[in-house]
């Protein structure tokens, strides 16, 4: 998202999922709710004094507290909500409270918004919405979830990344997307990855056509999303000339997806090298590079201390 976000591009995106009713504050259309610079901030908030540009959420739990106060406090507090520069309101479940807030919101040209919906689903699909602002890509490539962690396998085409994520699957990890995984930017520095829906459960193999995981596997065999932590990229061990280096410490580098900054490896692949118990090394690997646990830096660290053992006293 590059513009600022207005109360009434929120409003025409959610209102046929929450039926929702503008009730007041209709001048106040443009009011910005989130600018671009906020990556990685809320789009909402309940009775937040901190994010004032935020659209403020009021259901039952705001709605109780109200009705116990004495109706000084209430009209004092209520007064605070709307002079603070809040950028607009929905009152969720409680339609009593949002008739009692209409006179205030046409006062100060604040959006006010209401719906039947509860408050757990309005959440949910304005977090849903939310996400979707986010710089999004789609990348060519297996999205799978390995040992609990989100693992993008790339490669050429043909090269058997179906073939291996159909095998990761049966040794009883989860596929999260096939062939074109959507990737958002969530936060700074976090990359969810999952799957279209027209292509949920599905997995395409040469020679068996189109499988549908969760009715071969069972639901514990798809995952709907997942964090992309960790890229192993396959390439045919002909293509490339391994540094030296690598014989001890991997082909690994880092690869920018949405300006995220993502651990790659790089995998050769030949006849005979058993891939998924790679892929699965790697992950387990990178698992202990994450715990600070770094076997080439223990190997050396080894043969230094046998070294110092070996030398000649002076």
């Amino acid at each position: 998202m590059n513009a600022p976000l207005q109360a009434q591009t929120v409003f025409e995106a959610i209102e046929a999922v929450l039926d929702l009713h503008w009730l007041g504050g209709i001048s106040g259309a443009e009011r910005i709710l989130w600018s671009s610079v906020e990556a990685s901030a809320p789009l909402y908030g309940r009775l937040n004094w901190i994010q004032a540009a935020r659209l403020q959420i009021l259901g039952p739990d705001e709605g109780a507290f109200l009705n116990r106060l004495t109706p000084a406090a209430r009209a004092e507090l209520i007064g605070c909500l709307f002079n603070f520069p809040t950028g607009a309101i929905l009152v969720c479940g409680e339609p009593r409270l949002a008739e009692a807030l209409r006179p205030e919101a046409d006062a100060v040209s604040v959006p006010l918004w209401y719906s039947p919906a509860a408050l757990a689903v309005v959440m949910d699909r304005l977090d849903s919405y939310r996400h979707g602002l986010e710089a999004s890509t789609v990348v060519h490539g297996e999205l799978l979830e390995v040992f609990g962690m989100g693992l993008l396998l790339t490669g050429g085409s043909g090269i058997g990344k179906s073939e291996l994520a159909l095998e990761l699957v049966s040794r009883g990890h989860r596929l999260v997307a096939d062939d074109t995984p959507t990737l958002i930017r969530v936060a700074p520095d976090i990359l969810e990855g999952a799957c279209p829906s027209t292509l949920s459960d599905l997995l395409e193999v040469r020679g068996l056509g189109i499988l549908n995981i969760r009715r071969m596997f069972g639901d514990s065999a798809i995952k709907r999303n997942k964090r992309v932590r960790l890229i192993i990229h396959l390439v045919k061990i002909e293509e490339i000339a391994p540094p030296a280096e690598s014989r001890l410490q991997g082909m690994r580098d880092t690869r920018v997806i949405l300006g995220v900054s993502v651990p790659a490896i790089t995998l050769p692949i030949a006849p005979g090298r058993n891939l998924a118990v790679l892929v699965e090394c790697a992950v387990r690997d990178h698992i202990l590079r994450l715990g600070g646990y770094c076997a080439e830096q223990d190997l050396t660290a080894r043969v230094e201390k046998a070294m110092a053992r070996a030398a000649p006293c002076t």
